[in-house]
């Protein structure tokens, strides 16, 4: 195996968000729905024999050391000697949009070359080396929609219904994910909730699933950052009722039917997308993936 192609990395969307509380050592404890939806970047991984990483950006412009090489770098150092990648990155979800675009490509990447590098890993140990680079990589080298808790290293595997579809707004403007969490109003003891509640609450629609709690990030970021409270009023606009993803500044909302995007802002973007019900490459970090 020389090359592998047209790999997906989607975004995810925080259903909800709840601050709990904060460990001693400044961590938050969180809860909160992560779902997979059809906004993807794309990598391309081919095999270098000469022990080199190079990453070539095929859309936006990426910061010289991001998440893609960070990954691959973590991983090298587990593989034989020699053992190199060029990797090709197509980036299409937003930066700084609180939907994991740097997240998913390092967990793209590590599955890709664990079965490049024909390492055999196990999702364990790819999990471990994920968790040193951002707490959302777990999730996504889970592959699976999930309850979300701890500093986000507690999953637990959910089904959703994916028949729903969903409307993604990103403004132009995007958030420090650390000013927000760093700020002294941010909300940091909501009261702990429960996966049967959750289940029980979103057994009665898509309304009720998407409606239920709050993302406790959001009025923080509305503050810092206007163009969040634009985004969410002009997706009113739309008769829909809007709630920010993580930490900005990208909203979303559910839809019943085809959303006119015609107008919008200059300089945003936005996508009617599907719920996944798997990461395309769940089950590539299983013992067998030679």
């Amino acid at each position: 195996m020389k090359a592998l192609y047209d790999l997906a990395a989607p975004a995810k969307l925080n259903l909800f968000l709840h601050i709990t509380g904060r460990r001693a050592d400044g961590y938050h404890l969180l809860q909160s729905v992560f779902m997979l939806v059809d906004w993807c970047d794309t990598l391309h991984v081919e095999l270098r024999s000469d022990g080199q990483l190079s990453r070539e950006d095929l859309t936006t412009p990426l910061p010289a050391d991001d998440l893609v090489l960070r990954a691959a770098r973590a991983l090298q150092a587990l593989a034989p000697a020699g053992m190199g990648a060029h990797i090709g990155v197509a980036k299409r979800i937003p930066a700084q949009a609180g939907m994991g675009g740097g997240s998913s490509d390092a967990a793209t990447c590590l599955l890709a070359l664990n079965r490049l590098w024909k390492l055999k890993l196990p999702l364990s140990r790819l999990e471990e080396l994920g968790l040193a680079l951002g707490a959302d990589v777990p999730f996504f080298l889970r592959g699976h929609n999930a309850w979300v808790e701890g500093i986000g290293e507690q999953i637990t595997p959910i089904e959703l219904p994916t028949a729903a579809e969903v409307v993604v707004v990103k403004p132009e403007a995007g958030l420090d994910t650390k000013s927000i969490f760093s700020a002294a109003d941010l909300e940091r003891s909501t009261k702990t909730a429960i996966l049967s509640g959750f289940a029980a609450y979103s057994a009665q629609g898509t309304e009720q699933m998407f409606g239920f709690g709050r993302n406790d990030l959001q009025p923080v970021a509305q503050r810092l950052c206007p163009a969040v409270t634009h985004a969410i009023d002009w997706l009113g606009t739309k008769g829909l009722s809007a709630r920010m993803t993580g930490s900005g500044s990208a909203v979303f909302a559910a839809r019943t039917q085809e959303t006119d995007l015609s107008d919008l802002p200059q300089g945003w973007a936005a996508r009617q997308c599907k719920i996944l019900s798997v990461h395309p490459l769940a089950g590539w970090a299983d013992s067998d993936n030679s």
